[in-house]
């Protein structure tokens, strides 16, 4: 039962990374195409297709767990989801930082290859969970 409700959690949350996805999309697509520079429009854009990539992943995973619970099959989702918070919310800080006056912060840089490692390491989970089940 404890799983149930930690289920439950888990697709709330990554739900709500979904919605804010489509907001940081939109917000990408209509304010920031005016005042970034193409390069770092480019960045953004990859922030956007790893989080959507990494929330579907989730549910799928979610989805997979629902019909086979497997209590380590979870920690990707979790592994998935900060991931997107530090892949992806890094380069959204970092393309934008001029626009939004983060100029000064340099330690944002080291955080988005460790939002990679938390990916790598989801994905990797999920392939070690499915040999074993």
């Amino acid at each position: 039962m404890a799983n149930l409700n930690f289920d439950k959690k888990l697709y709330f949350i990554t739900f709500l990374l979904g919605a804010l996805g489509v907001v940081l999309g939109a917000f990408g697509a209509h304010w920031l195409a005016e005042r970034l520079p193409a390069q770092q429009l480019g960045s953004y854009k990859t922030g956007i297709l790893y989080h959507f990539i990494h929330v579907l992943a989730s549910i799928c995973v979610l989805n997979i767990v629902k019909n086979e619970p497997n209590k380590a099959l979870r920690v990707s989702v979790v592994l998935f989801n900060v991931g997107i918070l530090f892949f992806s919310g890094s380069i959204y800080l970092l393309a934008t930082r001029d626009v939004i006056g983060l100029t000064y912060y340099k330690w944002l840089g080291p955080i988005t290859p460790i939002g990679g490692l938390f990916f790598i390491s989801g994905w990797i989970n999920a392939a070690i969970c499915s040999l074993k089940s």
